[in-house]
């Protein structure tokens, strides 16, 4: 296993090595002057002049990639052109905002999503089976701006049980260490900031990790479907053995396969930032911050966001592999 995983980092390195080269050229592609961006209505010939030999960009393209690459490998991604904040001091601040979003997100999704799509398989063709089905079909085509205004206005504005913005109260008065609002509390013992941190975590969760859930209902059905159908399935049934040993030792082990596939794409699109979702609540996440990197033409933070998303990307799909051999003993040996 550990052989395995190191070949799979130095595969790792041509991946990165080649996105960087697609990447560099795809972002300077993108239509509009960052120079005229970052300076707005004051652009001025001069003006753009000294933005472009400030940040290099009146260098040959080949020059400002050896340029580029050379800052990456000393842990340098640049500074953003719009707030001249460094790129990777941005992410230390607001990615935290996106994997608490995102981890509570995919929590609900998979506590929820997996023992749904466990009992539509089990009561095929009956009323809950429907139910749960159209269900998740209904959650699926959800748009997920239109889900979040939705849950906003009826929780939010007309019951009031849940805030409408932003990760927490202006007025709480909590110690920011990690960054991770929820984690911030529970180490400093301030649960009033653990408790806010969460009530505002609710709406943005659900909204994020809607159509998650549904997709996870769906695919847990589809697998426990076909391996209720299985030989090992039905002997263990005639042989008198208990339900839930059944269910944990011969059906969900086996079928849990293209679910944690499910489940680690799912977590990969999650943690690259919801931008519609972080938008709606103004939440302070990667999400927003892209967004407005692109209206900005920011190439550092483009470029720097990408390269880091794909690195999770590959880092997830790592895990999700070293965990088929967890699961399957057959996997494993191979």
């Amino acid at each position: 296993m550990l052989r395995f995983a190191l070949r799979r980092l130095a595969l790792m390195v041509p991946v990165l090595a080649g996105l960087s080269v697609l990447l560099f050229v795809w972002v300077r592609a993108i239509p509009g002057d960052p120079a005229r961006a970052m300076l707005g209505q004051r652009a001025t010939p001069e003006g753009i002049a000294r933005v472009n030999e400030t940040y290099g960009f009146n260098e040959p393209l080949v020059t400002q990639y050896f340029i580029y690459v050379k800052a990456l490998l000393s842990g340098d991604f640049g500074r953003s052109i719009k707030t001249a904040q460094p790129v990777t001091e941005s992410f230390l601040e607001k990615f935290p905002g996106t994997v608490e979003l995102g981890l509570t997100a995919l929590l609900l999704a998979v506590v929820v999503g997996i023992p749904l799509g466990y009992h539509a398989a089990r009561h095929q063709g009956r009323l809950i089976d429907t139910v749960i089905v159209s269900g998740s079909l209904i959650g699926v085509v959800t748009p997920v701006f239109f889900l979040a205004i939705l849950l906003k206005l009826v929780f939010a504005n007309w019951l009031g049980w849940f805030p409408t913005t932003r990760r927490q109260d202006p007025q709480i008065d909590a110690t920011h260490i990690t960054n991770f609002y929820v984690l911030d509390g529970i180490l400093t013992q301030e649960w009033d900031a653990v408790l806010n941190a969460l009530t505002h975590l609710v709406l943005p969760a659900v909204a994020l990790g809607t159509i998650p859930l549904a997709i996870i209902v769906r695919i847990t059905r589809a697998a426990v479907a076909d391996v209720l159908n299985e030989d090992y399935v039905r002997t263990a049934e005639s042989k008198g053995l208990a339900r839930s040993v059944i269910s944990r030792r011969h059906v969900l082990r086996n079928a849990l396969l293209p679910v944690v596939t499910t489940i680690g794409l799912q977590a990969g699109l999650l943690f690259s930032g919801a931008v519609l979702t972080e938008t709606v609540f103004a939440w302070n996440g990667i999400g927003r911050y892209l967004f407005e990197a692109i209206g900005g033409r920011d190439y550092p933070v483009l470029q720097g966001y990408i390269l880091f998303i794909a690195l999770i990307y590959a880092l997830i799909n790592l895990t999700v592999d070293m965990a088929y051999g967890v699961i399957d003993p057959r996997v494993r040996v191979s």
